[in-house]
């Protein structure tokens, strides 16, 4: 324990964002130079408010088991690439878990009990960036080569961690991705003010000099079969995510106007680096945002800074507690009232309100949408509370409910794997489907979840395709979060 009495002597202090009216001006991050930067000045008397426990929660609050009281202990001590290495020792990209991760590590922190949490995910993106800038990290060259090949389809974070793990263990590796760049949900899918995209190219750059092979603009299904993968691979890994938007059915769905959210953000984000044809734009209209997660909040910083008239999210969900409910107890990660850097910025919530229609002009482009207030009966479901039906304008409606599994077509139709009740890829313990030789990890497989799980299952699928093509476990690292703990067992 670095310094005994730190929890005691320092308070919580987490990095200070830019002024909100200053950053929806531009699509930079929206902490001053990058997110480690703006807590550097904090970090050593952060990190010893760690009380290094004797049974440490954090480590199973977060998927990936990260040695945390480890890494903040270094950080106390100065000894810093220590503690980048420790970091590394888990995490293939702990630049994207601390800035994007919600943290389930901090509310399974022992001394967040009684006082604040340690700020574990400010400490971790400190000490990756720095490492970044002091040019200290560096490719990770495999001892030597297995002759075994490996295709990767996808190149979000789950498809990335595959790759990183199996082209360090020696395989020879390439990734699929059908956008022009590899990336993924981290390229596309999350707004430049979250995550910049240098951050994601300087990894890439890594994993090329590794020997990791990219190839981009292809889609399996159409421009390579799955059956062509399957001759020409040892092994396959479909790291595809869960990409079939959650549907709205009610009446006016076809309205122009009415987008699911990944329809509007990747755009977005393209037209930072070139003009998009026929760009979603929300410049001087009202928008509406339906969904109240992180997908909505990124539509929301989106809208606004292309200078939206107005932004209102709706949640079907009541207003969350400002505290933690007795029915979610220490360490769970609570359902409670936060706030992003979006909602700083503007727009407005509002919760326990459900949309029944959305209504047009006399050109077919949506108007408004028609809205009630909802209350949970007996049975669980929704139902609208009557006398509380309005029309909110709108010329703008985004769809950001979720996801309910990978794409059907293309390569899950044709290798004909089985999926489960929630439409995901069925697998074992070691993350092979019900083709042999053929692995799912990530969101095709667990379901839409966090950037931390899918490092996590990236890097536990790696160790199951290591093995099926050694022959044997392999000595690559295998997170010992709640998901790997179980299936120890």
């Amino acid at each position: 324990m670095a310094d005994f009495k730190g929890f005691m002597k320092y308070q919580r202090e987490v990095a200070v964002r830019r002024p909100a009216d200053e950053r929806v001006d531009d699509w930079d991050e929206v902490y001053p130079g990058t997110p480690g930067e703006a807590v550097l000045p904090l970090i050593t008397t952060q990190a010893a408010r760690c009380m290094d426990c004797g049974v440490p929660f954090c480590h199973n609050g977060c998927p990936l088991g990260n040695l945390i009281p480890e890494w903040n202990d270094l950080i106390w001590r100065g000894e810093w690439q220590v503690a980048l290495d420790r970091l590394h020792a888990t995490n293939n990209f702990p630049e994207f878990t601390g800035r994007l991760c919600p943290a389930p590590c901090e509310t399974a922190c022992v001394e967040g009990i009684h006082r604040d949490p340690v700020t574990i995910k400010n400490v971790e993106v400190a000490t990756v960036d720095k490492g970044w800038d002091d040019l200290r990290v560096t490719p990770q060259m495999p001892n030597w080569h297995t002759l075994k090949t490996v295709s990767v389809v996808g190149s979000g974070p789950s498809g990335l961690a595959v790759a990183q793990q199996l082209t360090r263990s020696g395989h020879s590796v390439v990734v699929y991705e059908r956008a022009d760049a590899p990336g993924g949900l981290l390229r596309y899918g999350i707004p430049n003010f979250k995550l910049e995209k240098s951050v994601v190219d300087r990894r890439l750059k890594q994993m090329r000099l590794e020997g990791t092979t990219f190839k981009t603009g292809v889609t399996i299904g159409e421009d390579i079969t799955g059956e062509q993968l399957l001759e020409r691979f040892d092994a396959i890994v479909l790291a595809i995510g869960s990409t079939t938007p959650r549907e709205l059915p009610i009446p006016g769905r076809e309205l122009r106007g009415v987008h699911q959210a990944m329809e509007f953000l990747p755009q977005a984000t393209k037209a930072l680096s070139g003009e998009v044809p026929d760009q979603i734009m929300a410049t001087g209209k009202d928008v509406v945002v339906i969904g109240g997660g992180d997908t909505s909040n990124d539509c929301l910083g989106t809208a606004l800074r292309q200078g939206a008239r107005s932004v209102l999210q709706l949640e079907i969900m009541p207003h969350p507690p400002m505290t933690r409910p007795d029915s979610q107890p220490w360490p769970t990660y609570p359902m409670i009232y936060r706030v992003s850097s979006a909602n700083e910025e503007g727009g407005e919530r509002l919760y326990s309100a459900s949309s029944s229609e959305f209504l047009g002009d006399d050109q077919g482009n949506v108007r408004a949408v028609r809205l009630s207030e909802v209350r949970r009966e007996a049975n669980g479901r929704f139902a609208p509370v009557p006398g509380t039906e309005r029309e909110i304008d709108a010329q703008l409606v985004l769809l950001a409910m979720g996801f309910v599994g990978p794409e059907k077509s293309g390569l899950v139709s044709e290798l004909d794997l089985e999926l489960d009740r929630r439409g995901n890829i069925v697998r074992d313990e070691d993350f092979q489907t019900t083709v042999p030789g053929v692995f799912a990890c990530g969101d095709a497989g667990r379901g839409q979840s966090l950037v931390v799980w899918a490092i996590a299952e990236g890097r536990s699928c790696a160790h199951g395709v290591d093995a099926f093509l050694n022959g044997h476990p392999s000595p690559l690292p295998r997170p010992i979060g709640p998901q790997v703990r179980q299936l120890m067992l």
